[in-house]
């Protein structure tokens, strides 16, 4: 891999909780240090950002501005930024059919359990959205860790596919 910084895409269904929080911890990892920049976007975006999601990156000192649901249609576009890496963090992303992505992304399945789809007290929420947090961020740093320029694409590949059987 060359010293340029590779673009990161993460994907989820509805894109307001978790591909959302791991485009915000990739692009303030302090590991990162301008190595990616980090997307996210949905298949059948929700339109808005959770705000439990929100709640929790500010809580963690995470900037919000520039969040927002999107479909990845527009990550599919001419001029769109070409890919190095898409990772799907839901299982219902995992499964559906991908537009093509610019570039010639290296992909993996990071599925993490949907704290939006849980119901109950807001505690309950809260807790499920800093449980996905922690995974999303132990796998993030896991990536970011990586020896990109040690690693061939067979290698780098199999890496990707450990990380998202990862656990906090």
């Amino acid at each position: 891999m060359s010293e340029r910084i590779m673009n990161v895409l993460f994907l989820c269904t509805g894109n307001s909780a978790r591909s959302i929080l791991a485009e915000s911890l990739l692009n303030n990892l302090a590991v990162n240090k301008g190595h990616f920049q980090a997307f996210s976007a949905g298949s059948h975006p929700a339109g808005a950002v959770n705000p439990f999601a929100t709640e929790l990156l500010l809580k963690n000192h995470l900037p919000t501005e520039g969040l927002r649901s999107k479909s990845w249609n527009e990550f599919a576009q001419p001029g769109s930024p070409e890919l190095d890496f898409v990772f799907t963090v839901c299982d219902n992303a995992a499964g559906e059919i991908c537009p093509v992505w610019p570039g010639q992304p290296m992909t993996a399945h990071w599925g993490v359990p949907d704290p939006a789809a849980v119901e109950g007290s807001d505690d309950k929420k809260r807790k499920a959205f800093f449980q996905a947090f922690n995974q999303l961020r132990n796998r993030i740093s896991l990536f970011a860790n990586l020896p990109l320029d040690k690693l061939d694409r067979i290698k780098l590949q199999k890496a990707l596919d450990e990380i998202g059987k990862s656990s906090p």
